[in-house]
């Protein structure tokens, strides 16, 4: 049986990595968090004292960067020239400028050919923003996942609190709404849901649900091979 190409795209805290996470899991796909490979350059940038301005030395690090992504335990772990940096690109000082390091256009053509080659064979499931539409536009299956910026901004709130972020709510809530019109107003590859992508609002669903449902659709676009 072939094996296929998933694409997961959505806005931020829309819960694309927990349940593409999961999906292959249950499918013993590969998972690429292609967000948390422009998490990974946002955090060396950060380490250098840089600024999202400081275009040139972005391009430099993205270009000679090294970065694994490992799965144990239920977790995606993500290494940065060898350091364990999973936790650390979580940090909302990460958050809050990744939106513009991943609008550097090199920046994205790096990624995207290592992401592209990590497809290559099939059987994996990347999640991201322009996933279905630029990086892998012949993917099997499309997911275009969304929810309420009510709903995310919750979702993310309390994953914060449960990693001793102070954060308010309402702080997210307006950062989820500017991240939103950052991604889907750049002019490079902006978040938009592919023509062919099945939209799937998981306001009112549970993780499990999400999950169901995308295997579902795995299934049905299997059958018609």
């Amino acid at each position: 049986m072939k094996k296929q190409i998933i694409a997961i795209d959505g806005p931020a805290g829309a819960g694309k990595s927990t349940v593409a996470q999961l999906v292959a899991q249950r499918l013993n796909y590969v998972y690429i968090d292609t967000g948390a490979m422009y998490r990974a350059i946002a955090w060396k940038v950060l380490q250098q004292n840089l600024t999202v301005t400081d275009t040139n030395a972005i391009i430099n690090i993205a270009e000679n960067i090294t970065i694994k992504l490992t799965y144990a335990e239920g977790k995606t772990n993500v290494f940065v020239d060898e350091c364990d940096v999973t936790d650390e690109i979580r940090n909302p000082n990460i958050s809050s400028m990744v939106s513009e390091v991943a609008q550097v256009a090199a920046v994205r053509m790096a990624l995207v050919a290592l992401q592209r080659a990590m497809a290559e064979q099939g059987g994996v499931v990347m999640d991201g923003r322009d996933i279905g539409t630029c990086v892998l536009p012949n993917a099997d299956v499309k997911v275009f996942l969304t929810a309420s910026i009510a709903e995310r901004a919750e979702r993310r709130w309390k994953e914060m609190q449960s990693k001793g972020f102070d954060v308010s709510l309402a702080e997210l809530t307006r950062d989820i709404g500017l991240r939103d019109k950052k991604d889907s107003e750049r002019t490079l590859s902006p978040l938009v849901q592919a023509t062919d992508a099945l939209l799937l609002d998981t306001t009112a669903l549970s993780i499990e649900q999400a999950v169901a449902r995308i295997l579902t659709i795995c299934e049905e676009r299997q059958n018609l091979v």
